[in-house]
């Protein structure tokens, strides 16, 4: 085990490197057991119940709350010694966003604990005890990645490994039970909506996981097992979140951080105007469009397929608008001669490595759809929507996923020293005077060292008190001519500045339409309006069962890519 401070041994980061695989692999296994565990429930296994799943996560976040203490106890002794940072990491508004998806979390949790009180007769205790140990797992990852996010650790670097990972799959394994349990409640209510459109052959069998045994306050439970399901959305999120985090911080650790500072960027409204607008539109007929939707589906046939066609109707709509300021914007990007930086920097390879790899999830469906239209014998009418809309899905994502990683690569741009300009304004006799000497003047030190003056642009007003007589018509001829020579240089200067600013403004504003719409597409999917589930064409197609698997193993990486689109767009947006 290392510490800070130490002389490093020869070949020291061999054991270093060993440790490294040996954590990742203490991670895999330990994810591939839950996942199992989780299966194995989710098909009603023999032997297996919710309590035997529910008592292994108990035992995961009581072993990461543990390492969280230690570590912050060690932190705390250590306080003032200097840590190196990862600057890129943890972002402020990345800790506020899951901050958000914490607190309405708790209130999941708060509503399962009342949930297992009016039902506590007949549910296990394991029952009563997981929200209540994830309630407190989540009060403190919180506040860990809020003071922790951005460390690089140097000490105790094989057992910080095996605690972080550990963490990281322990959040995996939460998100993977979020996701099933939500995604089953879903396919309860699809499979409720295929009678209304037809699909009276496919046999519906609900997989029901309810306590067998009567609520004490039937209200109560109504309210507490409804909201429960509106709020897994943002539980699910939260988890991957924390996992993203953590990850980094795992791959941080014995890292070597280059010291540079650097520039921070705040996001602003200024100068965003058409883009928030246009997007708060996007986002606001999409919220009108989902609630039509959920009230629609299901209550006959004309009405389902109305729904249907509603919603493919929109969402062309939206992603052709993004598909086109994608493109509007990979345009201004070739039109740029701005190098790009390829340093080390975990944060962003792990965006750019999610970017493409959740972006398959929506891939296989639309594939998969586009197949089932080709195949089909019979195509109602609806199913037709369903193929522009499978197509402009698959290059939206390509081009928005080619926009965000070029943009999170770019450097930032920089004040160029050879377009500074330093000028001073003063009145004297009645008349405005330059007083600013040339640039490269000033620069190579000339207007102060070479003459052993002070030059007039740092004296001020004084030189205007100073030239009397013979010596303000001299200032006058110079000034003259200075005014000359700047004409065309400052001419030029300004228009170049001028077309950089209409582009970084229309950048601005296509990052902020982008990061609206990417909010607005992921609530669709993430309450309970998925046309995948209730189109029905993919399932006569592929088969109910194996298109119900398709479904539930991609939807939670395209609900995942939105909003981790949504996040990188905000970075863009303030680093633009």
């Amino acid at each position: 085990m290392e510490k800070a401070g130490g002389c490093p041994a020869v070949g020291g980061s061999y054991p270093q490197k060993n440790a490294e695989i040996l954590s990742s692999q203490y991670g895999i296994n330990l994810f591939l057991a839950g996942l199992l565990l989780t299966f194995a429930w989710a098909v009603h296994a023999v032997g297996i119940s919710k309590s035997h799943l529910l008592s292994y996560l108990i035992t995961l976040m009581l072993i990461q709350l543990l390492w969280m203490l230690w570590y912050l106890c060690r932190s705390c002794t250590q306080r003032r010694l200097i840590r190196d940072k990862d600057t890129h990491a943890g972002a402020r508004w990345l800790k506020c966003g899951i901050t958000l998806f914490a607190v309405i979390t708790l209130i999941l949790d708060s509503f399962k604990i009342g949930y297992y009180i009016d039902f506590s007769n007949c549910l296990s205790p394991t029952e009563g005890i997981f929200p209540v140990t994830h309630a407190v797992h989540t009060i403190l990852q919180v506040y860990f990645l809020w003071c922790h996010a951005k460390d690089v650790i140097q000490s105790f670097k094989t057992l910080e490994r095996f605690g972080v990972i550990h963490s990281v799959f322990t959040n995996l394994l939460l998100w993977t039970n979020g996701v099933l349990t939500e995604s089953k409640h879903q396919l309860n209510e699809h499979k409720e909506r295929l009678i209304t459109l037809g699909f009276g052959n496919i046999t519906i069998v609900l997989d029901d996981h309810a306590p067998q045994c009567n609520c004490t306050t039937t209200t109560l439970c109504s309210i507490f097992s409804q909201g429960i399901y509106y709020l897994y959305p943002f539980n699910i999120e939260y988890h991957i979140l924390a996992s993203t985090m953590l990850y980094v911080l795992w791959k941080n650790i014995g890292r070597k951080v280059e010291h540079h500072q650097q520039n921070k960027t705040p996001f602003k409204f200024h100068g965003i105007t058409v883009g928030m607008i246009f997007g708060l539109i996007v986002l606001t007929s999409t919220i009108a469009i989902v609630v039509v939707y959920l009230i629609q589906i299901g209550g006959s046939k004309i009405k389902s397929e109305l729904a249907l066609t509603m919603f493919y109707l929109h969402a062309i709509f939206v992603l052709a608008l993004m598909c086109t300021a994608g493109i509007v914007a990979l345009l201004i990007y070739r039109l740029e001669d701005r190098s790009l930086d390829n340093s080390k920097n975990p944060a962003r390879k792990l965006d750019a490595e999610l970017l493409v790899g959740t972006a398959a999830g929506s891939w296989l469906l639309s594939w998969g759809s586009i197949l089932a239209i080709i195949c089909a014998q019979a195509h109602p009418k609806y199913t037709w929507y369903n193929l522009p809309y499978s197509v402009l899905v698959i290059i939206e994502k390509y081009i928005q996923n080619l926009f965000i990683i070029e943009s999170i690569h770019r450097e930032q741009e920089k004040v160029n020293d050879d377009i500074k300009t330093l000028r001073i304004v003063t009145i004297s006799r009645g008349s405005t005077l330059s007083l600013t000497p040339l640039y490269k003047e000033i620069y190579n030190g000339r207007a102060a060292h070479d003459t052993g003056e002070v030059p007039c642009l740092f004296r001020g007003s004084i030189c205007g008190r100073e030239n009397d007589g013979a010596g303000i018509a001299k200032e006058e001829t110079s000034e003259d001519n200075s005014s000359v020579t700047h004409s065309a240089s400052d001419f030029s200067f300004y228009s170049r500045n001028s077309v950089t600013n209409n582009k970084r403004r229309i950048l601005k504003n296509i990052a902020a339409f982008l990061f609206l719409c990417n909010l607005s597409l992921w609530i669709p999917p993430a309450f309970g309006c998925r046309p995948e589930y209730d189109n029905g064409l993919e399932e006569i197609v592929f088969g109910f069962e194996p298109w119900i698997i398709v479904v539930n193993l991609a939807m939670p990486f395209s609900i995942f890519y939105r909003m981790h689109s949504a996040a990188s767009l905000f970075e863009v947006n303030c680093k633009t």
